[in-house]
């Protein structure tokens, strides 16, 4: 028999733009569980629906369609999720979901609460949604009754089962990215950052200019140019006991991006700093390539934004690396550092003795017998690795057997069954 007949997806990610996004289907889940949402705003807005809503049979329909996989690729527009979602039909049903935008006022005030506080900007780059934030001034999260859903299905439930498999679908989205649930209200991702780099510029700029200039005692010229004898030179004053805050640097259009911008002077000032109190810059004596890791590792957050990916672009064509390598490198540094780096890129035949010693204790942890090659130590399944670095440190690494494809994983530690404690339950080794 031919296949059910599936209308045109709505879906065109080619048109996708700050103010329109499209994100594929997500795949079939296991059923059951507490809550479907995993972060509290996913939570908060699975709440609204819960409790805005007239039967639970539906909703538990709704749900077992949502982990069913039923639900097509979802676009997301200003005030807007539209999707289609397969029932019990061969033709899937068109479903909207529509929830109320922020004027223009309610906007000033949260990006006034945000520049409040810089940590909320952070938080946001690194796919957090701070409760302070949404909860604020402006509420970002609806509540019960503020969705308002629409299906071309002919059951007129509020909301029928499909408009509730896609309320759970975007709550999923929405724990992958608050961004979205921004963009809902009427914001882009880019759009809102730089906003908020031009208003933290400008209340920058106002705070200068309101302090002034210092007023400067005179000298009159006669008694300057008089024959004196000088004072001793004061002593050195002591360095400050922290690196001062770079200004803020807006966005322009063309223009660096002013986070990267952000985090070079940051890192400028901490040398400094360091170089007054000891005399000496660690960094200086980094190699480009490491220098390169080095900064990637300083971003914050471990999710790849838009901002990230550029920096990782940049430093990795500078260095005349790829951004994936940069990636491994990136874990590699932040698993140990220099030592770490070192670790991950150069092999070595390390003496007899801790080497030599590391495989007896793994056989007496019930392990088997890990294979030898120059500082490696390898799980004979190929999916464990432990490296010995010049530091006296074992390195674990992990990889899916037979690919040979090995990332850094857990801590450092001087014993070899130590360094693979988290790395997964005794059966997987």
């Amino acid at each position: 028999p031919a296949p059910p007949h599936r209308p045109r997806s709505m879906a065109a990610p080619g048109r996708d733009g700050d103010l329109r996004r499209t994100f594929p289907a997500f795949p079939p889940r296991p059923s059951g569980g507490t809550g479907f949402a995993e972060t509290w705003w996913g939570n908060a807005w699975v709440a609204a629906l819960e409790e805005g809503a007239l039967d639970a049979k539906r909703l538990a329909r709704g749900r077992g369609y949502a982990e069913q996989g039923n639900v097509d690729a979802i676009t997301v527009t200003p005030g807007l999720v539209l999707a289609y979602v397969q029932g019990s039909r061969p033709r899937p049903y068109r479903v909207q979901v529509r929830l109320r935008t922020l004027d223009d006022a309610d906007w000033e005030r949260f990006l006034d609460s945000a520049a409040d506080r810089p940590g909320h900007i952070a938080a946001l780059l690194d796919k957090e949604m701070p409760q302070a934030l949404a909860e604020g001034g402006v509420r970002l999260l609806p509540g019960p009754g503020d969705l308002e859903p629409q299906c071309s299905c002919p059951d007129r439930g509020h909301p029928c089962k499909h408009a509730a498999a896609l309320c759970y679908q975007t709550a999923r989205l929405l724990d992958a990215d608050p961004f979205v649930l921004l963009l809902l209200r009427g914001r882009g991702e880019r759009d809102l950052l730089d906003a908020l780099s031009r208003l933290s510029a400008t209340r920058a700029a106002r705070a200068a200019q309101d302090q002034g200039p210092a007023q400067l005692p005179g000298v009159r010229a006669s008694d300057a140019l008089a024959p004196r004898v000088l004072p001793p030179l004061p002593a050195p004053l002591p360095p400050p006991p922290h690196p001062e805050q770079p200004p803020a640097y807006p966005a322009a259009p063309g223009g660096p991006d002013p986070f990267a911008l952000d985090q070079l002077a940051t890192d400028a000032a901490a040398r400094a700093h360091a170089l007054l109190g000891t005399g000496r810059d660690p960094v200086g004596e980094l190699t480009l390539w490491q220098d390169a890791v080095r900064l990637a590792a300083a971003r914050p957050g471990s999710g790849l934004t838009v901002g990230t990916r550029a920096l990782y672009a940049s430093l990795a064509s500078a260095a005349g690396r790829t951004p994936s390598e940069l990636a491994r490198a990136v874990a590699a540094w932040r698993q140990g550092g220099l030592e770490g780096l070192a670790v991950l890129e150069e092999p070595w035949d390390p003496p007899a003795g801790r080497f030599d010693r590391a495989r007896p204790l793994l056989l007496a942890a019930d392990l088997p017998a890990f294979r030898p090659w120059h500082n490696h130590l390898t799980h004979p399944r190929g999916h464990v690795q432990l490296r010995l670095g010049r530091d006296g440190l074992w390195y674990a690494y992990e990889s899916e057997p037979g690919h040979d494809d090995w990332w850094p994983r857990g801590t450092p530690d001087l014993d070899p069954v130590g360094a693979l404690t988290g790395l997964g339950s005794a059966g997987e080794f």
